[in-house]
Formats: structure tokens, C-alpha cells, sequence
């Protein structure tokens, strides 16, 4: 299996997150590149590849214009106007200011944009999310012309980011932007499946009301787990999407058997979906020592998950998402590709 994978991706080297009421080292870091590279090299998956570069043209098909260029100017006008700090939002529209304008002063700006709090802007962020991108493209451009899974070391990750907003750590949705890409050349419906422990919340709102490609979530209840509000069973897409969004929340605590359970169960649901792709946001935060999640699956679980995907017979992209448990995100996250590439 290929990995596809750029240094450039740690040029976001972030300081600050807010984390239960603390500035704190994200969680989110450079290290977890060089710790799944370690384990890839180390059980020789495969060769390491440098990505080819897109520009921005996948990118605005599936975010919104105003949204990119705010990512691309927001650390410079942040730093000009003599902000001390990384580009933290601190204010937000409501539920109760509908029709709230743009603002034109950079923090109000960055609050329309950002989803969350806990994520900052720093210097390089708009470039890593640029190669991240070109990571997920080259993998994909690798599947199609193959047929063989290949994987996108991406950072910084994407499920989160929606159509206009970033959070989550999450900038550019490199699942959609490549599911996108896939139906320009020629498929008639792709399958993102995401195994992430957090919902894949930017996902579900970019495909809602589209019925070419099928979302699939295995995540956190919302009603107990970041990033809250969206991810209920309930939610099935709408109008000619209706059908094509599929969300599996489970409580915290979930261990491998009921989480293997529903991940068959939505593996079937992409088998029935006609789907001729299947794209896979791999997040490894559902084990049972990750620092900001609740799942319980272990180590050994992981082959698991890589030999029930392979039973889907379909060409098959992995992108990275999360997995915060540094010590163990490379064991993690090639157990899962080996399983897949022995099944």
C-alpha cells in the first residue's frame, strides 16, 4: 500500500488549545506524522510518496469561497493589527442573531468561520490544510488509477470542517474534497465511511442533500461527546440525500463489540448504497487510552476493522483523521491498513 505523505504538513505548529478552561499543548501535533511514518517503515507497508499538487479548484467545489479566503489571509491580518497571540475565536453568532453579517474587522471574522474555540489559527495553518489536501488527492488519484488502496498521512484532518467553518483542528475536508474529485472522474456514487470516535459533523453537512455519495458515521453520542449537535440517528439526509446520510452514535464506554456491530451494520448499508468507492476517514481516537475520547476498542482490534473493510471488495482510499494517544497512534493506524492489505 502506498502512503502519500509531505513534511510540509508540520509547518502548523500550533501552541494553543482551549481544553476544560486551559491553554494547553494541542493535542493535535506535528509528532503524530513522524509516529505513523515510525510504524510504517518499521513493518514496511509499503513505499512513502511525496503528493502532486491540485491548487485550490478541488477545494472550492465543496467549501465556500468567502471561507477559503479567510483561511488564506487570517493569520496576517490577525498578526498585523498587533494580536499578540494564535487566532483564537472569541465570539460567535447565535441562535438568537439570524441573519448575522459577515463582520469586517478579522475577529469577528474569525468567530463567523469557526465552529469551535478550542482550535487556533497559527502561522502556516492555511498551507499545511493546502498539502493536507494534495495528500488525500494523491491517494485518491493513486486508487483510481490502480485499483489498489493506497493511504493519505494527512494533517491537519478534515471530517469537521463543513462547507464555511473550521474546527476540530480540521481546516479543508479532505474525505468530501476527494469524494468530490472521485465523482468528477466518472464515478456514479461514492461511500465515505468514518470511524473517527468524533462525528464526522463537516461531512454530514457538505453531502446532506446529495445522493451520490453516502456518509457513514461511527462516533460518540452527541448528547455526551465533542463536537455536540449533530451525529443522531435521526439524521438521514434530506431531500434527494434522504437516505444517504447514516449516523451509528453509541454511548461513552462502547468496546469493540457493539462498535463491530455497527460498523458491519453500516458497512451493509454501503453495500447497498451501489457505492464504487469507498473512501475512509481513519480515526484511531476510539482506543481505549485516548487522552480526549471514551470508546474502549484495543490494539488488537484494529486488524479487525482493516480485514471486515477489505470485505467490502470495493477500491478503497484511508485518510487520516485522529488519534491523540500519541505513544500508540502508529500501531493504531497500521494495524488497521495491514489488516485490510492481509485479508
Amino acid at each position: 500500500m502506498i502512503t502519500f505523505h509531505s513534511e510540509a504538513t508540520k509547518l502548523r505548529r500550533a501552541k494553543t488549545e482551549l481544553n476544560e478552561g486551559l491553554l494547553v499543548a494541542p493535542f493535535e501535533c506535528p509528532e503524530r506524522v513522524d509516529l505513523v511514518l515510525d510504524r510504517i517503515r518499521a513493518t514496511r507497508l509499503g513505499e512513502v510518496e511525496a503528493p502532486t499538487q491540485y491548487g485550490l479548484e478541488p477545494v472550492l467545489a465543496v467549501h465556500d469561497t468567502g471561507y477559503v479566503e479567510f483561511l488564506a489571509s487570517c493569520w496576517e491580518e490577525w498578526k498585523s493589527i498587533g494580536m499578540a497571540g494564535e487566532a483564537i475565536p472569541n465570539i460567535w453568532p447565535s441562535r438568537s442573531m439570524p441573519g448575522a453579517r459577515i463582520p469586517e474587522h478579522i475577529e469577528g471574522r474569525l468567530g463567523y468561520y469557526a465552529q469551535t474555540g478550542e482550535t487556533s489559527i497559527c502561522a502556516n495553518t492555511f498551507e499545511a490544510a493546502d498539502i493536507s489536501k494534495d495528500i488525500a488527492l494523491s491517494a485518491l488519484g493513486q486508487t483510481l488509477k490502480s485499483g489498489e488502496p493506497s493511504f493519505g498521512l494527512c494533517r491537519p484532518p478534515g471530517h469537521h470542517a463543513s462547507s464555511d467553518q473550521f474546527g476540530g483542528y480540521c481546516f479543508f475536508n479532505n474525505a468530501a474534497i476527494a469524494a468530490d474529485q472521485a465523482l468528477k472522474h466518472g464515478l456514479s456514487r461514492v461511500a465515505v465511511l468514518d470511524i473517527d470516535f468524533h462525528h464526522g459533523n463537516g461531512t454530514q453537512e457538505i453531502f446532506y442533500r446529495r445522493d451520490d455519495v453516502i456518509v457513514v458515521s461511527l462516533h460518540g453520542d452527541p448528547l455526551h461527546c465533542f463536537p455536540y449537535y449533530l451525529g443522531h440517528a435521526d439524521e438521514t439526509g434530506s431531500g434527494r440525500g434522504e437516505g444517504y446520510n447514516v449516523n451509528f452514535p453509541m454511548p461513552p464506554g462502547t468496546g469493540y463489540g457493539p462498535w463491530s456491530a455497527a460498523l458491519d451494520e453500516g458497512l451493509a448499508r454501503i453495500r447497498h448504497s451501489g457505492a464504487e468507492l469507498l473512501i475512509v476517514s481513519l480515526g484511531v481516537d476510539t482506543f481505549e487510552h485516548d487522552p480526549i475520547s471514551s470508546f474502549k476498542l484495543k490494539s488488537a482490534d484494529y486488524p479487525d476493522i482493516g480485514r471486515r473493510l477489505a470485505a467490502l471488495g470495493l477500491p478503497t482510499v484511508f485518510l487520516l483523521e485522529g488519534g491523540y494517544a500519541v505513544e500508540e497512534i502508529g500501531i493504531n493506524v497500521v494495524n488497521v491498513l495491514s489488516g485490510f492489505e492481509a485479508a
